[in-house]
């Protein structure tokens, strides 16, 4: 995987990627594209038309008003001479500036503008999501109890230069199919002898409601 370049497009793809899986999102995404091919296009929709399109990746009302809010924002303080929806110039300034920049539109917190800054141009960021954060967490990597910002600044600085994005992947990917929220596969794991929380998942979960039959049958 390598950066794509599009920080508009990144920033517009974690919007769509909330409360939804992947699938879902990129389905919207070309939606959207699709009926609405240039950004000043979706800027000066009307919102319902943008919500219709998006509509597959969930939660569309809050999703389109959020996406245009974002757009406008851009547009109403233009830092590229080229055009007024450019966030190109991000690239070419201190990754902290960048950073603080993108947090000042609407709804963009610390993992939206890592995840722009990331796979947009490849910058020193490392996004923390919930996979992240739970399986950094089981590996005593972060502090589980840290607030997510603090927890980006954790991640970041035990992060080599130059492998942030394969380390954000490959985390992600764990967390998806190994180390699940609710009961981790600590068998299947690759990682589960360096693992200090694997002590804690060592016992089969039971199946849902044989608690309360066991009892019943007693």
């Amino acid at each position: 995987m390598r950066p794509h370049g599009d920080p508009i497009a990144e920033l517009l793809l974690t919007v769509l990627s909330q409360s939804t899986n992947d699938r879902n999102r990129d389905v919207a995404y070309l939606r959207l594209r699709e009926r609405l091919p240039v950004w000043e296009a979706v800027m000066h929709a009307p919102v319902e038309e943008v919500e219709e399109a998006i509509r597959p990746g969930g939660i569309s009302k809050v999703k389109s008003a959020r996406i245009q809010a974002i757009l406008r924002a851009i547009a109403e303080q233009p830092r590229d001479r080229s055009s007024e929806l450019s966030l190109d110039w991000l690239q070419t300034v201190p990754v902290l500036e960048a950073r603080e920049y993108l947090m000042t539109l609407p709804g963009v917190g610390r993992k939206t503008a890592a995840c722009v800054l990331l796979f947009a141009y490849g910058l020193r960021e490392v996004p923390v999501d919930t996979h992240v954060s739970r399986v950094g967490g089981r590996l005593g990597l972060l502090d589980p109890s840290a607030s997510l910002e603090r927890q980006h600044d954790e991640m970041l600085a035990l992060t080599p230069p130059g492998q942030e994005l394969e380390l954000h992947v490959n985390l992600l990917r764990h967390g998806r199919r190994t180390c699940h929220a609710r009961w981790p596969a600590c068998d299947e794991c690759a990682l589960a002898r360096m693992c200090p929380s694997r002590g804690l998942f060592t016992s089969a979960p039971q199946p849902r409601g044989s608690t309360a039959k066991a009892i019943t049958a007693y």
